[in-house]
């Protein structure tokens, strides 16, 4: 009986020393954990109803602020209209400053995705803003995030953030090596009609896929999740198979919107193809959801 109860004091000591595993809400890291591809669709314009409509059905939210007319108050009303309604939401914002990766945080987004990082200053100074001490210097404010996500938000938040940066040009490329190592950067993608239009190669052009496989074998090597903006890579491309976050796509579940649009075509504004840099990439068949 000593023995008995020795060895279960014993056990016990180690599980009270074993961490506690942290609490996971975005779920899309576990999607990308058990190395699922994941999916979005652009909102781009103030509309609860429509947000309301499509959120149940896809990974993530990709509310666009980089190219688009919404304000934050816009995000965080519709956020707010149905807070759980499946898709975690990410912005897109215009650039790495405080004020805006405060705002998005605060607001309650998950998920920040940074445009045009060339170098390793820009995806330092999006990770710096994006969680708190001691691995960040995001301050502690008011906004709707802990109501959103708990009592114990502040304790927590730093696991279910993800900060994700775009490479969309040559000197990007280049810097892809430094720009993937940078801790607190998850996901690095390629804008891909931003890189076309950047280098001057059009997508189906091989230099232009010569880069896009740099910037994919630098971001494994670093530890990292790779994407592609544009989600008709997302089967039928040499790299699909290790790509995993994507701008737009299929739902999840089956849904289409009304009329049948093609969910993974390329925002508007950011279609090819064309002359000058634009353009597409091989046209594929079927391509969907690979890996999910």
């Amino acid at each position: 009986m000593i023995r008995i109860a020795l060895a279960l004091a014993v056990a016990a000591a180690a599980s009270a020393q074993t961490p506690a595993q942290p609490k996971l809400y975005n779920t899309v890291i576990q999607k990308l954990k058990e190395g699922k591809q994941v999916f979005s669709w652009t909102q781009s314009k103030f509309d609860v109803k429509e947000y309301c409509e499509k959120a149940p059905h896809y990974d993530y939210t990709w509310f666009e602020m980089q190219h688009s007319t919404l304000e934050f108050k816009d995000v965080e009303a519709m956020i707010a209209a149905c807070p759980h309604a499946g898709a975690i939401p990410f912005i897109r914002l215009p650039d790495a400053q405080e004020f805006h990766i405060q705002h998005a945080t605060d607001l309650g987004v998950l998920g920040v995705v940074i445009p045009t990082v060339d170098d390793v200053e820009r995806a330092r100074e999006a990770v710096k803003w994006a969680r708190y001490p001691p691995v960040g210097r995001r301050s502690a404010g008011g906004g709707q995030a802990s109501r959103i996500w708990g009592a114990n938000y502040r304790q927590t938040f730093n696991d279910n953030m993800l900060v994700v940066v775009m490479i969309e040009s040559p000197t990007g490329v280049a810097n892809a090596h430094e720009i993937a190592r940078v801790p607190g950067v998850d996901v690095v993608i390629i804008g891909n009609n931003d890189l076309s239009s950047f280098s001057g190669y059009a997508q189906t052009d091989d230099r232009y896929q010569a880069m896009i496989k740099h910037v994919h074998d630098e971001t494994l090597k670093a530890g990292k999740i790779f994407g592609q903006a544009n989600a008709t890579y997302a089967k039928g491309h040499p790299l699909s198979g290790t790509a995993r976050f994507f701008q737009n796509g299929p739902s999840n579940d089956g849904w289409v919107p009304a009329g049948g649009a093609n969910t993974s075509a390329p925002p508007e504004g950011e279609e090819g193809p064309g002359r000058g840099g634009r353009g597409a990439p091989p046209a594929q068949g079927g391509r969907g959801r690979g890996g999910r």
